[in-house]
């Protein structure tokens, strides 16, 4: 495979600190630059010479640690007093170790039991070559991962993984430009997995140690991208690991010590704390992914985020792939510093928008907003739908009324809490909840197939929230619809959308039938509410407050 870029030598040595020689992931020249042939050497081609093995020249001392086999008993202090210079001691199993390695052997033997029970070839997955689309076939990809695309029902490949995989399954770097919805995070992780299944370590790890590590802004993105991986490491030995916040830490301690840490998908204050606390070590990071990295702008997140890529090897020893829905000065200099000759791949937002996804913008006033929400509702062809809105208070407002008449509905916000949260995208994906109101922070991490409906009780401020907004609906080769209402004060906000979907949005009055005044009915509101929150319209959208 062209470039396989610094796979672990057979010695498995350990690296220098690079946090010293290096600021943000930028390199110095010299020894130990990646094993590229230049420029002309990207692309899909394979059977070139192989690069240097990734770590060859991460300097003196021997690893040792956790057994990747079994789980080990060694541990963190262990590593640490090792790295003091301190003598290590040999220490009998104690009882808790003993536990912990034989449950890591259950958990392996019982991978290793389903797979052997339904064996599978490529032959039984035959997908047809198609004039302008890649197949999954076509990427000499595990027959693991494989046999887990095939469950999946993929067959080939979206425009960003079919312009992406042949240059990261072949050790080259990756800038994204892409929106939700276009099969990005598939893209990664492919990449991902093909790699540490083609690149076992060998010897033994130390608990905590990941050797992949993605890097998303919300909590519910994170726990989307970890089922994705999930649902693709079927049938291999991968464990997946999540580090958010809200969530019981020691418990997530617990795993990283008992499971061996292949991928680890995590929020970056979440991950600081664990980093900070010697609970994992980034040191050993083979791929980085920074995912939705404008987003992370937005929320303040960069800061730590620089710490982070400071832990992990330095640029020319991983491979990172980085992904922004937009491309601001800002965001090109993380591009230059933390990425090494990387393949731009961009995939234009409104073939994200306009081709699955069919567009309505009712004019309406705040005063009609709820009631057109509401016979929306009552239609047939509403089999599960999502509703935005710009503030937690709007969403409240609305979460409240629609429990009132008696519909099904989930709140998604900042203000709820995580297990929570957690508990609510499960009822809507499994159906049980119709209705899933959200803000656009929450919403980043909805990555459901099925919805049939979007719809933008406010116009977002942002116009590229309006593209991830009706990017919820219209995936996995259906169609979806999408409905934005425009009062007075959100017609500001369409021209700006306009611009960055390059075409206009006709904007209609809504059709008698969903004019209809729903059944009056007594709406509880939250104690929040009833302190003093400015109510309009039976769920929001005038004006907003002052702050």
């Amino acid at each position: 495979m062209i470039g396989k870029l610094f796979r672990r030598s057979s010695s498995a040595t350990d690296k220098p600190n690079t946090a010293a020689t290096e600021a943000d992931g930028n390199s110095a020249s010299g020894a130990g630059q990646r094993g590229r042939s230049g420029p002309d050497s990207r692309g899909p081609g394979k059977g070139s010479e192989r690069g240097p093995a990734k770590g060859a020249d991460k300097g003196p001392g021997t690893r040792v640690g956790r057994n990747k086999k079994t789980g080990g008993s060694r541990t963190h202090a262990e590593r640490d007093s090792q790295a003091d210079g301190k003598a290590e001691q040999p220490a009998a199993e104690s009882a808790q170790e003993s536990r912990q390695r034989h449950r890591g052997e259950r958990d392996r033997k019982r991978k290793s039991a389903a797979r052997d029970t339904l064996p599978w070839s490529l032959a039984d997955f035959p997908v047809p070559e198609q004039e302008g689309k890649v197949r999954f076939h076509d990427l000499d990809l595990p027959d693991e991962l494989m046999h887990a695309i095939q469950d999946l029902g993929f067959q080939y490949a979206s425009p960003i993984q079919g312009q992406s995989l042949p240059h990261t399954l072949n050790g080259h770097d990756l800038v994204g430009k892409a929106q939700t919805g276009t099969g990005k995070t598939a893209a990664f992780l492919v990449t991902i997995i093909d790699d540490l299944l083609k690149n076992p370590l060998e010897g033994e790890r130390y608990a905590g140690e990941a050797r992949a590590l993605v890097i998303a802004p919300t909590r519910e993105l994170v726990m989307q991208i970890a089922d994705d991986a999930k649902a693709l490491c079927k049938y291999t030995d991968l464990e997946i690991h999540t580090l958010v916040g809200g969530m019981d830490y020691a418990k997530q301690q617990r795993g990283l010590n008992e499971r061996l840490v292949d991928i680890l998908v995590a929020t970056p204050g979440r991950l600081l704390d664990f980093a900070g606390n010697r609970d994992c070590y980034l040191d050993q990071v083979e791929i980085l992914v920074i995912d939705e990295a404008d987003r992370m702008l937005d929320m303040g997140f960069i800061p730590q985020v620089r710490r982070i890529v400071r832990q992990t090897p330095r640029k020319t020893h991983r491979q990172t792939m980085f992904f922004s829905a937009t491309f601001t000065p800002e965001v090109d200099s993380l591009v230059e510093q933390w990425t090494e000759e990387p393949v731009i791949v961009e995939i234009e937002p409104e073939r994200v928008a306009t081709d699955s996804v069919e567009q309505h913008v009712y004019l309406a006033s705040s005063d009609e907003k709820y009631t057109l929400l509401y016979n929306i509702l009552q239609r047939d062809d509403v089999e599960s739908l999502i509703v935005f809105a710009n503030r937690r208070d709007q969403c409240r407002r609305l979460h409240e009324n629609l429990l009132a008449h008696g519909i099904s509905a989930g709140l998604l916000s900042g203000e709820i809490a995580q297990n929570k949260r957690v508990r609510t995208l499960e009822d809507f994906k499994s159906g049980k909840t119709k209705v899933l109101v959200a803000t656009d922070v929450a919403g980043r991490g909805i990555h459901i197939d099925g919805i049939s409906h979007v719809v933008n009780f406010t116009l977002p401020e942002e116009p590229e929230d309006y593209v991830h907004r009706i990017g919820r609906t219209g995936r996995a080769g259906k169609t979806g619809t999408s409905i934005s209402f425009a009062c007075e004060d959100d017609a500001m906000r369409l021209e700006p959308i306009e611009a960055l979907l390059g075409q206009k949005l006709k904007c209609e009055q809504p059709p008698e039938s969903l004019l209809e005044q729903p059944p009056k009915v007594h709406v509880k509101r939250s104690r929040e509410e009833s302190r003093g929150g400015r109510r309009s319209g039976g769920g929001g959208g005038g004006r907003r407050p002052r702050r």
